[in-house]
Formats: C-alpha cells, sequence, structure tokens
C-alpha cells in the first residue's frame, strides 16, 4: 500500500526556518564588516550542497576555513591568492550552481571589498569607522534620532516627537506624508516580524499636533553674518532654518510665489496638502532672523556678482525642477509634457482638461506615478504607462499599487521609439514602441533587455507625458564660474564648492533628481560647513528629553499600515487620500520598536546614535 510522503511536512517547516532566516539577512545591521556577511553566505552555499562533487563539496569548506584566518587576523597576503585560485577552480569544475554561485560572490568581494580584506591581513582588524550602528538612524539621511520621537509617541508627547524630528530634519509634516521611509529599510523588528512602520509614526505625531504650534529652539545671540540661500525647496529652507538658530542672519531667494520648492509644485495635493506644507514653512520662517524674497529670479531680478558680495556665504539649493524632453520629432507638440512641468501647472492652479482622452505616460519613478494620479483625477479615459524594463518601475511599490487602483495601467518589455504627430493640429497621435525581451543581467543585477523579433507597437493616445528625468537651471551659476558638469553643480560632500570660498551647493542641482530628505540632509550638513566657514562651531540645542529605554517582550505583532480612501473615491479629487492611524494603532506601533539607541548596537554608541 501506498503512503503519503512525510517529506512535505519537513518541507513546510524548512520553509518556516527560511522565511525567520531570510529577515535576520534583511536586518542585517550597517556598518557591520562585509566579510562577516560573506562568511554567513558562504556557510549557507556549503548548507545547500549535495555532495556529490568534491569541488563543492570539500572546495568551499576550504574557502571558508582561509576566509576565516583573515577575518581572525591570522593570515597573509598569500592566503588572499589562496581563496582566489580555490573560487575559480570551484567556479570552473563545479558540477552545479551551488558551488559555482557560492565561489563566484567570493570572488566578487575581493574586488567589492579589496580595502576590508587588506585592512584585515595588514592590521588584523576592520578598516576605520566600520561599526555597529543603530539601523533606522544611519539610514535616515539626515539622522533623525528615529527611536527617540518613537519613544515620545509611545509616551503620547507629541509635541516632544516633533522637536526630536526637527532636531534634524525641520520638515517633520512633509516628510511624514511623502518620505520613502529608507530608515525601514533594515529595521531590527524584521528579526521578529515586520519592520517598524516609522513614516506612519511621524506621520500619526504631526496628525496630532500642528507643527507651527511646536516651539522651535532659542536661537543663538547674533553673530551679524548674513547668509544668503538660493532656492526655498526643502534644502534651502532646512539650511535657513539650521543657520537661523545658530544666529545667523538668513535671506531666501525664491522664484516661485510660495517656498517649499518642488514639495509645493511637484508633489499632488492628494499626497501633499499644501496648508500642510505651510505648519512647517511656518514654524521654519518664524524660527529666527530670516527673511524671504519670492518672486526673485537669480541672474534676472537681482545678479549673481550682488548676491554673492551682499552675503558673507552662499548657498545654492534650486533643485531640479526643469522636465526633459526627448531629442525626437514631435516632441515639442502641443500635448506633450515633461512631467514635472504637468505637475507645476497643475500645482499652480492651470486648468489641464483630461476628459474622455488617453493619456500615456512614458517612465516609472515617483514622479510618474504622480503624473499618472493626477491624470486620473483629471478624467483621463485611461491611462498607459510605458517602461523598458520592470527595473525602471523605481517608484515605491506603495505608489505603484495605488495607481493600479485608481486605474492606471502598466506595460512593461516596450521601448520608446518616437512620436507620431498631425502636422496641421501639431497634436500628438500616437507613439511607436518597440517590443523588448529580457536578456542576462548586468554588474548591478538589473537586467538588461534586447530588441524583440516583433514589429514596433503603434500606440493611439492623445496626451503624452514623459517622466525621463528632471534637470536643474544652472545657466546663470555657470556664467558666473560655478564648476557645472553635465547640468549639475560640482560640489563635495560637504556641499563644498572647489574654488570658490563661501559658495555651497546641495540637494538635487548637485546629486540629479532625488528624494526630499535626501536635499534636506543636504541643507543640513552645508548649515553646519557654513558655519564651519565663518569661524563658528554652533551646536542647536534639543529642547525635549528622551524618555527611559524599557526592554520589549519580543512578542510577533502585525505591522499597523497607514489606510487609504476608497480608489473610487480617491480619484474624484485631490482631497488628501491617507487616512489617520488610530491611538489604539499608534500605541501599539510605537510599543513594538526594539530601541536599538540603548539595546543592542545603541548601547555601543552612547544612546542617541549621532
Amino acid at each position: 500500500m501506498r503512503k503519503l510522503s512525510k517529506k512535505g511536512n519537513m518541507n513546510d517547516r524548512i520553509d518556516t526556518v527560511l522565511r525567520k532566516v531570510r529577515g535576520r539577512m534583511t536586518s542585517y545591521p550597517p556598518g557591520m564588516c562585509p566579510l562577516t556577511l560573506y562568511r554567513s553566505i558562504l556557510q549557507i552555499s556549503m548548507n545547500q550542497s549535495c555532495g556529490k562533487c568534491v569541488p563543492c563539496r570539500d572546495g568551499l569548506v576550504e574557502v571558508y576555513d582561509l576566509l576565516n584566518q583573515i577575518i581572525n587576523g591570522d593570515a597573509t597576503f598569500a592566503t588572499l591568492d589562496e581563496i582566489e585560485d580555490k573560487c575559480r577552480m570551484i567556479a570552473e569544475t563545479a558540477d552545479c550552481a551551488v558551488g559555482v554561485v557560492g565561489a563566484n560572490m567570493i570572488l566578487e568581494s575581493l574586488s567589492e571589498f579589496e580595502d576590508e580584506y587588506r585592512s584585515h591581513i595588514e592590521r588584523r582588524r576592520c578598516i576605520e569607522n566600520t561599526s555597529q550602528t543603530i539601523p533606522c538612524v544611519t539610514l535616515c539621511p539626515a539622522h533623525v534620532d528615529v527611536p527617540g520621537y518613537i519613544a515620545m509617541v509611545k509616551e503620547e508627547d507629541y509635541e516632544g516627537a516633533i522637536k526630536v524630528i526637527r532636531d534634524k530634519n525641520p520638515l517633520p509634516t512633509a516628510c511624514a506624508m511623502i518620505c520613502e521611509h529608507p530608515c525601514e529599510r533594515k529595521c531590527r523588528r524584521s528579526l521578529i516580524d515586520d519592520p517598524i512602520n516609522i513614516r506612519g509614526l511621524k506621520k500619526y505625531a504631526v496628525d496630532s499636533v500642528a507643527a507651527d504650534t511646536v516651539p522651535t529652539p532659542t536661537p543663538g545671540p547674533s553673530t551679524g553674518k548674513k547668509i544668503g540661500v538660493v532656492g526655498g525647496g526643502p534644502s534651502g529652507l532646512t539650511a535657513a532654518y539650521f543657520l537661523s538658530l545658530m544666529g545667523h542672519e538668513v535671506h531666501i531667494y525664491e522664484e516661485h510665489e510660495k517656498l517649499g520648492g518642488m514639495l509645493r509644485y511637484g508633489i499632488p495635493e492628494y499626497r501633499l496638502p499644501k496648508e500642510r506644507l505651510d505648519q512647517d514653512i511656518n514654524a521654519i520662517i518664524n524660527a529666527g532672523n530670516i527673511k524671504v524674497y519670492t518672486n526673485t529670479r537669480i541672474g534676472k531680478d537681482i545678479s549673481y556678482e550682488e548676491l554673492k558680495n551682499n552675503h558673507d556665504a552662499l548657498y545654492i539649493g534650486i533643485g531640479a525642477q526643469i522636465g526633459n524632453r526627448m531629442p525626437v520629432d514631435g516632441a515639442d507638440s502641443e500635448n506633450v509634457i515633461p512631467a514635472a512641468d504637468f505637475l507645476q501647472k497643475v500645482a499652480r492652479g492651470e486648468k489641464i482638461d483630461l476628459t474622455g482622452k488617453k493619456v500615456v505616460l512614458i517612465g516609472g519613478g515617483n514622479v510618474a506615478m504622480d503624473a499618472a494620479r493626477t491624470a486620473a483625477r483629471l478624467n483621463a479615459e485611461s491611462i498607459h504607462v510605458f517602461t523598458r524594463k520592470r527595473d525602471d518601475y523605481t517608484a515605491l511599490q506603495s505608489e505603484i499599487e495605488s495607481a493600479m487602483q485608481e486605474g492606471v495601467r502598466f506595460r512593461t518589455l516596450l521601448s520608446f521609439l518616437n512620436i507620431e504627430a498631425d502636422k496641421e493640429s501639431n497634436q500628438v497621435k500616437a507613439v511607436w514602441l518597440q517590443p523588448e525581451i529580457v536578456a542576462e543581467y548586468d554588474e548591478l543585477g538589473l537586467v538588461k533587455t534586447e530588441h524583440s523579433s516583433n514589429y514596433p507597437y503603434r500606440f493611439l493616445c492623445d496626451y503624452l507625458i514623459l517622466g525621463v528625468g528632471q534637470r536643474s537651471d544652472v545657466e546663470c551659476f555657470e556664467k558666473a564660474g560655478i564648476p557645472v558638469e553635465r547640468g549639475r553643480i560640482q560640489a563635495d560632500e560637504m556641499c563644498m564648492i572647489k574654488n570658490t570660498p563661501g559658495i555651497f551647493s546641495g540637494g538635487d542641482c548637485v546629486t540629479g533628481p532625488s528624494t526630499a530628505i535626501n536635499a534636506i540632509a543636504a541643507g543640513q550638513v552645508a548649515a553646519f560647513n557654513i558655519d564651519e566657514y565663518l569661524g563658528y562651531h554652533h551646536t542647536v540645542r534639543l529642547e525635549a528629553s528622551i524618555p527611559p529605554a524599557l526592554p520589549n517582550p519580543c512578542i510577533p505583532t502585525g505591522r499597523a499600515e497607514i489606510e487609504e480612501k476608497d480608489p473610487f473615491e480617491r480619484r474624484e479629487s485631490f482631497d488628501h487620500v491617507e487616512l489617520p492611524m488610530t491611538y489604539e494603532e499608534a500605541k501599539r506601533e510605537s510599543g513594538r520598536c526594539l530601541r536599538c539607541d540603548h539595546y543592542g548596537c545603541g548601547a555601543m554608541e552612547g544612546g542617541r546614535g549621532e
């Protein structure tokens, strides 16, 4: 008689273990020695070996022993050569992917972390600054004390939570609405269940207490110094905030009617209501001695030389607000528009009626998703998003899912060829797309594509939105001698521009289009370095006390998500789509925090993880 196999039950249990291991790998902390990570992964390869072929069965074990010698400081450069020789042999002679992939992984590490291997051999230790850090604080570009403000939310001190956030980031409301929350990526809570909903807790704090009702730190004594800030976006506002608290007089020059930059003119109302953005801006402007000059364009309303001569230092944070066009025929048709320009038109209140129109959008980034979801609210009959590769969907997964729910359709493996426009009306009629097929992966792990044998694809449309990136308006600065390369101002990690004393720059005009929190981080770095340049060493005092850390019982608990309105209701207006987190959800979610600033890695950093 036949019997049911018991292997299924065993495999189910193994899968459960592997899910837990996956959580451990996901939460591998930043700052740790990469060689220990490779040793762990090599151990997994050894466990996967079936034992039939010698290169895999014995070779991986020998490589593992040699790697241990290097990590323990008992190796020489000859050991490094031996590892390379053995790995090449395994990769060339192993019978299956287990040995080949395991060996190639170590070979890649030899070039990727050459400095780390050298340090272990020469100095018997990791390279400098290699130490375990608080994951959420390290991965936040502005290094906000995340465990600190989560503890404040847990204690129901929402004003204190905003003060802790503002200690490094003066735009807590804006970031609570639209931040991509990189801080959650390696949250140690993943060891137990899921990462803490950090953005959700920040949003709960600013939903509970308006940011402009929370006092900012007392500014320092006046220094008599005057700093010019060009650009009133997140980077410029951040620099102005910290510089004013240090006692400097700050003048902000903004070409638009209102401050906010792309937060105001690039993020749609349904994601970031502008009255909520104004709460952050009001708090910043009222923090210290800040004067604002709107509708002021550099090179037109005031010259760069005048700006430079009237200030002791200058920060250029003009962002990247000009949408890119494609160098093809028909790109200048009336109903072809870059996504950034499209969003700015809507933000300024210009009427765009897409009723009954078939809209096509090229690109898969966050700006493209904002444009697609905005088109849905402008009554477009259909919205199709086309990308060449699946990797081109760089927008947050939540944004893509929300767009799908609101009726946006997605097609991939179609590369853009050209635009077909009506010569008489100068209106787009169709786009031509080339079907693609997937190929091998590149060195970054991204899949390549190549043209399919299928014929080009003609897709009818009435309105074409190009989500293919943005650029900065740096022409006047380039003419004034500011170094510019490929449309970006050349500044270093300290936001200093080479050979131009007193002139600093940061944000999207330096890095290219990025996120709001990266721009905020640049403004923060620039402010403190401008202060140093002027001969000071000011600090900004945190006027709040972090609650003491208590042990967490580590009981597996579901993650509280931020809910949204029904999709059919969402696309009917530009009203804010997210629903407030409840008191019970915020209380339970904040209680999931493991307080890594005190227990584990944070204990070695002295608490706040500065």
